[in-house]
């Protein structure tokens, strides 16, 4: 029988346990995580030796229990494990961070499952909630006296014998006022264990299962096993069906809609790592869920915040990834950058690359269903990661307005021999609001252009990005100049008016649109049967515009003054009619002049109408003028 013994935990400074208390662990309720992790390695173990025929005994019920009493605020975690004798208490216990995993692993890394713990720290958490410890422990092998080791937080211990009579380990905290309000209620530890241990290895059982009896909640005779649903990023991608992936994801989120596709990793060179990632069904474009990838480590939730793990475009994906070679603090909550994270970065880009170019060569129907869900995914992902965007660039898909879906080679060829303009380069137009730029579309399928629709946020972007990929190619929106000048075929003959002529045109019409914007009026031959006045807006300025309001580092484009080019069509009659006027009353301000001349306003104002910028007040006005000029 073991001798009462008393002495010192060996660390180097008095004050260890104030440090665990307030800074080892960034978040006190991870303690739970830890002590359910030392206790499933303990029971690892006892299986492995099992496993070597080294233990005789029965491991068919290996299991860890955890009982809290509430009233005398107690928590325990039982383990029916490989338990310690007192020498290995003394050594893994009383001697902080030296864990024993490390060489156990190497000892049985054939034979052992998961092995949790690497730091020796883990135990030590539990002072963070509790004013007093206990272990409880007797040893696997034959002969070994049970001991009980106590310690109140300080650097003091006691270890002495005890009765325990079955292999295993009982860890008792007495917790401290403080933490017993947090975390000594039932329904805290229910959700922390739901929490971290719903995937764990071996059973985690926490209380009773209930059923509803005569009105009212009863426990039934039948242990609560916390970690009912099977992991199935442990097994084999060709023993699962479609149907397995989809009740798993509903399993993690319950309220969230059908996955879109899913994607299986598994490698054990040169680091090891398994998961199951998801693309979610985005339903509304930007009000996207991030942080939805969970982080195991040998089936134990680490953390949801995986920024530094994946890609940043990647966390829009959901799922699980479980990797213990993954490097943490000895809070396991805070990742540190390395270079197997690097690796792992690099890997779970290409699997998920991979799987799309999978997708299109093999499912190319099925991804276009759903292409409109995940473009914002695609686009993301090449504007943010460059060996990602090399890959895409393969599948990634462009619609145009009617609906058609092409690949990028596809589209190219599709358009290229309309849309080359007279200097040979290709001039791809796309819309981003159908029914707004419906003139603009119209006009340009009527000279046989095509029109891609790109309504996403990014699409500025992405155009830009484009454009850098595609030799000899821009994009123009086609509501960005008349459907001569989007892709000119010839030099175009300007008219042709002297500087004078050009000052007052401006002015005049200056004179009859709203104050609030600039304007760049411009004298075009467009043809007799062509609008009067066209309204667009330059290019450049409105795709940077639009860049700089999702940030980028053009924020002094997006502190421009909104701008439109105002094209006057010299050979329209109802212009040359205005025109005329002007010279017969040319000795008016151009303000007068513009005041008193209904039909100047009249033409401006279905500019403004057709570009979507009559509004208030002056459309009232136009509506009312129109009744008049047609009696």
């Amino acid at each position: 029988m073991a001798q009462e013994v008393k002495g010192k935990i060996g660390v180097t400074t008095e004050n260890i346990f104030p440090v665990i208390k307030q800074f080892l662990y960034s978040d006190h309720e991870i303690f739970l995580r830890e002590l359910v992790a030392n206790a499933v390695d303990a029971d690892q173990k006892i299986k492995a030796l099992a496993a070597t025929g080294e233990y005789k005994g029965d491991v068919s019920d290996v299991k860890v229990r955890i009982e809290l009493d509430e009233a005398a605020k107690t928590l325990k975690i039982i383990d029916n494990g490989i338990g310690m004798t007192e020498e290995e208490v003394d050594k893994y216990i009383n001697q902080i961070a030296f864990s024993s995993a490390g060489e156990f692993l190497e000892k049985y890394k054939d034979n052992i499952g998961a092995i949790i713990g690497h730091f020796g720290l883990g135990f030590y958490s539990a002072f963070m909630v509790s004013k007093t410890v206990t272990i409880e422990t007797l040893s696997w092998k034959d002969g070994a006296k049970a001991v009980k080791w106590t310690c109140d937080g300080s650097p003091e211990y006691q270890i002495e014998a005890c009765d325990k009579a079955d292999r295993g380990t009982v860890i008792t905290l007495y917790l401290d006022d403080e933490s017993a309000k947090e975390f000594g209620t039932k329904g805290k530890i229910d959700y922390l264990l739901g929490k971290y241990c719903k995937f764990m290895p071996v059973p985690v059982v926490f209380g009773k299962e209930t059923e509803w009896k005569d009105g009212k909640e009863v426990e039934k005779d039948e242990d609560k096993v916390i970690n009912k649903i099977e992991p199935i990023w442990t097994k084999a991608p060709s023993d699962l069906k479609d149907e397995d992936y989809d009740a798993f994801y509903k399993a993690l989120y319950p309220m969230a809609d059908e996955p879109l596709f899913h994607i299986h990793l598994n490698v054990d060179y040169p680091f090891n790592l398994t998961g199951v990632l998801y693309f979610p069904k985005i339903k509304e474009r930007m009000a996207i869920d991030r942080n939805k990838i969970q982080l195991y480590c040998n089936q134990m939730f680490v953390t949801d915040h995986v920024d530094n793990i994946v890609p940043d475009f990647l966390t829009l994906l959901h799922g699980v990834i479980d990797s213990p070679d993954i490097p943490l603090n000895v809070s396991r909550s805070y990742l540190q950058s390395d270079a197997n994270v690097k690796k792992i970065s690099t890997y779970i880009t290409k699997k998920v690359a991979d799987r799309l170019e999978e997708i299109f060569k093999e499912q190319r129907e099925q991804l276009e269903k759903k292409w409109d869900n995940l473009k914002l995914f695609i686009e993301y992902g090449m504007l943010s990661d460059e060996k990602f965007c090399e890959r895409a660039t393969k599948f990634v898909l462009l619609k145009n307005t009617e609906g058609k879906y092409f690949s990028l080679d596809e589209y190219k060829k599709a358009v290229e021999p309309a849309q080359t303009d007279k200097d040979k380069r290709l001039v791809i137009l796309y819309a981003t609001n159908t029914e707004d730029q419906y003139q603009f579309i119209e006009a340009a399928k009527n000279k046989g252009y095509d029109v891609l629709l790109l309504d996403c946020e990014l699409d500025a972007h992405f155009v830009n990005l484009l454009e850098q990929k595609m030799e000899n190619t821009r994009f123009a929106r086609v509501d960005s100049d008349t459907v001569e000048n989007l892709i000119p075929k010839e030099e175009k003959i300007k008219p042709e008016l002297s500087e004078d002529a050009k000052k007052d045109l401006d002015a005049v019409f200056k004179a009859v649109l709203p104050k609030e914007y600039e304007y760049y009026v411009d004298a075009q031959n467009l043809g007799e049967g062509e609008a009067p006045v066209v309204i667009t807006q330059n290019e450049f300025m409105r795709r940077y515009r639009e860049m700089s309001s999702l940030g980028g580092g053009m924020n002094f484009y997006g502190e421009m003054p909104k701008s439109f080019n105002i094209i006057v069509n010299m050979e329209n009659p109802l212009v040359a009619k205005v025109l005329d006027e002007r010279k017969a009353d040319k000795d008016a301000k151009p303000e007068d002049f513009a005041s008193g001349n209904d039909l100047l306003k009249q033409i401006a104002d279905l500019a403004l109408l057709a570009a979507g910028l009559l509004k208030g007040k002056d459309l009232a006005e136009f509506v009312k003028r129109s009744a008049q000029m047609l009696k």
